[in-house]
């Protein structure tokens, strides 16, 4: 039997177990894939430590890509032996594993499974906010927190493709020039500066029309604080812990701001 890292309870890495699992024959609909790389994301430390419930067993992890072994009844696009790349649902830290064959795409040529494991959730995590939470268009100034992490790289590269001047946030200067490279026209390291002052300055006070927040408590409220009137605060992450209570009031004040907290879909 394959093996998996699973969770029993919700805490620390020490709850990690790796341990077998018994996988089964996909049914209609279903694909049996043998993983060779497996995408590490931080909503897998939010599942661990129960931050977002799970029940429990849970075999963690939410993207991955490998090899098709075999195939269920009414599968007709994919065949043993073809490379795929998937995201959701739950469970891609295992050996093998069922996946239904309509979460499945195939990896072009060139591109690496370890590639293809660690964009898949990362690239519709981009796409869902760029494309359909506030659609970024040419001429537009944006502000992305951890410009550096996975999400925020693909974020800056797209924006940039789009026209977008993007002002991305770090925590240190070795994060500036991987910041810089995905496109950022102006980088903050937040461990030196105040991020809402040079946004500020940066758009001689007039502010930006969305905020791409992945980051969470740590920089909601200065987040507010760069955003021009009738502006969008996306809050797609806790990354330094859940955003406290709001009080709707402060939206009015800051300029008749939309706030959101998006989800893929």
């Amino acid at each position: 039997m394959p093996y998996a890292v699973r969770i029993h309870e919700t805490g620390g890495p020490e709850q990690l177990r790796w341990e077998e699992v018994e996988v089964g024959e996909p049914g209609p609909g279903e694909v049996l894939v043998r993983n060779t790389a497996v995408g590490l994301n931080f909503i897998d430390i939010y599942h661990r430590s129960g931050l977002y419930a799970l029940p429990l067993p849970a075999t963690l992890g939410m993207e991955g890509a490998g090899v098709v072994e075999r195939v269920g009844a009414k599968v007709k696009e994919f065949a043993r032996g073809d490379r795929v790349a998937y995201a959701q649902p739950i469970g891609a830290y295992a050996e093998a594993l069922l996946r239904p064959a309509d979460r499945l795409v195939k990896i072009p040529p060139g591109i690496t499974d370890q590639v293809a494991a660690a964009m898949m959730l990362k690239g519709l995590t981009a796409q869902y906010l760029l494309r359909r939470t506030y659609r970024v268009k040419e001429g537009d100034t944006i502000l992305v927190h951890a410009a550096a992490g996975g999400v925020g790289q693909i974020l800056c590269q797209w924006a940039r493709h789009l026209g977008a001047t993007v002002i991305g946030t770090v925590g240190s200067e070795e994060k500036v020039r991987v910041a810089k490279k995905a496109g950022c026209r102006q980088v903050v390291n937040t461990a030196r500066e105040s991020f809402r002052e040079r946004v500020r300055e940066i758009t001689k006070g007039l502010g930006v029309p969305v905020v791409y927040d992945g980051t969470g408590k740590d920089t909601f409220a200065d987040s507010l604080g760069c955003l021009a009137p009738l502006g969008l605060m996306v809050s797609y992450g806790n990354a330094s812990g859940p955003v406290p209570a709001v009080d709707i009031g402060i939206l009015a004040q800051k300029g008749s701001l939309f706030l959101t907290r998006p989800r893929r879909s």
